[in-house]
């Protein structure tokens, strides 16, 4: 995807979102010469950087006309943003969900009018079924944030504001999911800056897309039973295995408790409130190597939280 793609992607969201905040993180440079920022993309509308994708995806689908019904299967944030853009541009919306969903992101899409389906009890693998064939039957667009060809360069954004944001940084950490973000947000970063090293993360309990990305081919996994419902991705595409191979310097998995130590260490001392995903950056870059100079962007990528994760996350 080249530069211009991504320039054309901040004009049409630049109708609709806010530039997100990068700030100055000092409590994590102890014992590093490293300077430390944190991406606030958890100030986004609906708390997660989704909306970027999902805003563009469907502003560039709709320029075809047809059918202006979008579907999306989601573990949360993705629907929610799926919604709001929705809203936005005067769709109608379906979210299918798994039944043991964040209570948070699922009332996040309810308040914004969407359709709920509920399919499956963990993962999304049930709710992406039932999405793919109701989009089949109805007519309507699906919207799946692990193909679309159009949605990356939405996410792919940011990487254009850390560099206007933060010219001379050095590093950034990115969650990985079904890694529509980091694709998007390493093409454009390497095109501005081919030094920047691009630092992938994954929960160990989900570690699909780390374990391809070490093989060079995809390598589905059994189960993906995280707290950071944004990372639980268990079957890989091929094609994005290709890409984030090329575009991905180093993958790190992160625990759980390394995530929840992550959420209260941003809130108690950088009074950011972060879901485990959104946090999953932070706890990466804690467990990383202190002996390092220049600077790192640590993406927050979003704030629902269930208060049941909050209440582990400040016990511990």
């Amino acid at each position: 995807m080249e530069l211009r793609r991504f320039n054309e992607a901040r004009k049409v969201l630049s109708r609709y979102l806010p530039q997100t905040r990068v700030v100055r993180a000092a409590s994590l440079e102890a014992n590093s010469k490293q300077k430390v920022f944190l991406k606030l993309e958890s100030e986004m509308p609906t708390g997660s950087f989704k909306v970027r994708g999902a805003i563009y995806a469907l502003s560039v689908h709709e320029q075809g006309g047809g059918v202006r019904e979008v579907v999306a299967s989601s573990t949360g944030n993705h629907g929610a943003a799926v919604a709001y853009a929705a809203q936005l541009l005067g769709w109608k919306a379906r979210i299918f969900l798994p039944e043991k969903c964040n209570p948070v992101k699922r009332a996040n899409i309810a308040r914004l009018g969407a359709e709920i389906v509920e399919k499956g009890a963990l993962d999304s693998a049930a709710a992406f079924e039932a999405a793919d064939e109701y989009a089949r039957e109805s007519g309507a667009f699906f919207l799946n944030d692990g193909t679309d060809p159009d949605l990356p360069a939405g996410p792919g954004t940011i990487a254009c504001e850390i560099f206007e944001q933060q010219p001379d940084v050095d590093a950034i950490y990115v969650p990985m999911g079904d890694t529509a973000l980091i694709r998007g947000l390493a093409a454009a970063a390497k095109q501005i800056s081919p030094k920047v090293k691009i630092i992938g993360v994954q929960s160990e309990r989900a570690p699909s897309y780390f374990l391809s990305w070490q093989e060079g081919r995809a390598i589905e996994t059994a189960t993906c039973d995280t707290i950071a419902d944004g990372l639980a991705t268990r079957t890989p595409e091929a094609a994005n295995v290709a890409v984030i191979r090329e575009l991905v310097d180093e993958v790190v998995l992160v625990s759980e408790v390394e995530m929840l130590n992550a959420i209260g260490r941003l809130l108690m001392d950088e009074h950011v409130v972060a879901e485990p995903a959104g946090a999953a950056a932070t706890a990466a870059y804690l467990k990383s190597d202190s002996g390092r100079h220049g600077s790192a962007v640590l993406l927050v990528t979003g704030a629902n939280i269930s208060r049941e994760v909050l209440q582990q996350a400040c016990c511990k």
